[in-house]
């Protein structure tokens, strides 16, 4: 059989594969959610067309990392997905119709005008909203863990319905929104940049509140989160975590009232990276928190073996072409109708 784990910590591997592909999620479909989040609030038809054409040639392309973090979870750790599915059915499956309407409204403004084309705005918006508040309730549900009982989820069909899981919904609607006027500062100009550049304004000091109060929060889940972060020597190596954190928002700060319009955007993202480092170390090793490790969750290592050779293969065909079509389309964005 082939097998790999005599060379390899192969659940480690897929564990950090995953948590990869859930934070290139984050990161490229969080931009254009943000987008769809602030779109009604454009000041002129022209800005909400050049925020339409400033993610078209992404927008579709950006969510195969989340078929590859969900596809991953329920092939490498079976357990796992076993246990995660049916406690987070209802907001997986609103987030997933958010998606479909923002999908679909994308593709029908374009072939509308007039009123017909502003219940369209409405529904981009509506959808984009709700995929990213649902995507935040999971991860507060995910962090806080979920009961479990014999290898199976044992809870409730509204356990993911909580206040910590409802703050971080509304955590992330603000933390999208915030990389989505990032993005527009960089890739729009005129009017619709000078806008942005308020909205970021804004947008930042709830992102920094949301910031500081769930990291606030993460102590008090468990009692193994408090003492891996406020132990020594713990303590001295995590320290640079929250400064560098607190020193990009000040520098974003200042780069918001500059005339560089890629730094915000290079910022917000290490803002998020810094955010899920945060978590990610806190729950390790944990990926049914606190009742499975990676390793007990883990499939068969024959199984995870084959799994690896194919997504070496292709993983790096999937960032080649991501890569390209950011280059193919970079530039500032008009407002003409190409799509």
């Amino acid at each position: 059989m082939f097998d790999l784990s005599s060379w390899l910590d192969l659940p480690l591997i897929w564990g950090f594969i995953i948590a990869t592909a859930v934070f290139l999620y984050v990161l490229l479909d969080g931009f254009d959610l943000g987008c769809g989040i602030l779109f009604p609030f454009a000041p002129t038809d022209s800005c909400r067309n050049k925020i339409m054409n400033s993610i078209a040639p992404f927008w579709d392309g950006n969510e195969t990392w989340l078929v590859l973090g969900g596809g991953g979870l329920f092939a490498a750790f079976p357990v796992a997905y076993a246990i995660l599915m049916p406690a987070f059915y209802l907001p997986v499956i609103f987030m997933l119709a958010g998606l479909i309407l923002r999908g679909v409204a994308f593709e029908f403004r374009f072939k509308t005008s007039g009123k017909d084309r502003r219940i369209w705005d409405i529904s981009f918006h509506a959808g984009s909203l709700t995929a990213t508040f649902m995507q935040g309730v999971i991860l507060g549900n995910f962090v806080q863990g979920v009961e479990v009982s014999n290898r199976s989820f044992a809870g409730g069909p509204l356990d993911w319905a909580n206040g910590f899981a409802f703050v971080t919904g509304v955590s992330l609607v603000f933390g999208y929104a915030l990389i989505g006027a990032t993005w527009l500062i960089w890739k729009c100009d005129d009017e619709t940049q000078i806008w942005a550049k308020r909205v970021a304004n804004y947008v930042f000091v709830f992102v920094a509140g949301a910031m500081g109060i769930v990291s606030l929060c993460m102590p008090f889940i468990d009692d193994k989160i408090s003492a891996f972060w406020f132990t020594t020597p713990n303590i001295f190596y995590l320290l640079p975590f929250p400064v560098l954190t607190c020193i990009a928002f000040l520098w974003l700060w200042k780069s918001l009232h500059s005339d560089n319009d890629v730094q915000p955007f290079i910022l917000t993202i290490f803002i998020f990276l810094m955010g899920y480092a945060g978590i990610g170390i806190s729950l390790y090793p944990w990926l049914v928190p606190f009742s499975f490790t990676v390793w007990d969750a883990a499939a068969a290592s024959t199984s995870q073996s084959l799994l690896l050779v194919g997504t070496v293969m292709f993983l790096p065909l999937i960032l080649a072409y991501t890569a390209y079509s950011y280059y193919v389309f970079r530039g500032k964005t008009h407002d003409k109708s190409l799509y």
